[in-house]
């Protein structure tokens, strides 16, 4: 009569095949493309894709042209704002979604904050901070009350609200008060 192999033997084969086929594919897994987490990186135009693209994984730098001492910088070609402190040290730095009109690069100040209206395209939104004025509309930044990025635009409609995630207008709010300054670079 053959010997029987101990069910312990057996236990013992099964979870090392388990283990070895487990590793090959996690090598494999490990070898093919990885998603990468939504972030605050808004898409290129709120009426092409309102959904945030993936992030960098370097942190962002201030441009160097925004200048020196405590301001809010604004790239409208990376989307992206920066709340720098005296100092010259960045205290936050965030993605943006632009409205359809845009300011032109300068230098302005915060004047007027609104804490809650409705935004022009008819969003609830809070933490308002105004800074400019191009072609008859407001620029200023804010969120959405219930954080949701901005919806796209009706056709022909001119917005210029500079939509941020909820943390990150909470954050600018308290940073920007009346009389700061704000640095607009390309």
């Amino acid at each position: 009569m053959p010997a029987r192999i101990p069910s312990s033997a057996w236990v013992t084969g099964l979870t090392v095949g388990a283990i070895a086929a487990v590793s090959v594919l996690a090598v494999q897994a490990d070898r093919g493309p990885h998603p990468t987490a939504a972030t605050d990186r808004p898409s290129a135009t709120a009426s092409a894709d309102p959904k945030p693209a993936p992030t960098r994984t370097a942190p962002a730098v201030v441009p160097d042209d925004s200048g020196t001492g405590r301001r809010i910088v604004y790239s409208l070609s990376q989307k992206r704002v920066w709340l720098v402190d005296a100092s010259d040290a960045t205290r936050r730095t965030f993605a943006v979604w632009p409205g359809t009109v845009g300011p032109d690069p300068g230098s302005y100040t915060v004047g007027d904050r609104n804490e809650a209206t409705t935004g022009s395209d008819g969003v609830a939104v809070e933490h308002i901070v105004y800074f400019a004025v191009e072609s008859g509309i407001s620029i200023a930044f804010s969120n959405a009350v219930d954080g949701s990025s901005p919806p796209p635009p009706a056709p022909g409609k001119e917005t210029g609200g500079i939509r941020m995630r909820k943390a990150d207008g909470t954050a600018l709010w308290a940073f920007g008060t009346a009389g700061t300054t704000v640095v607009v670079v390309r």
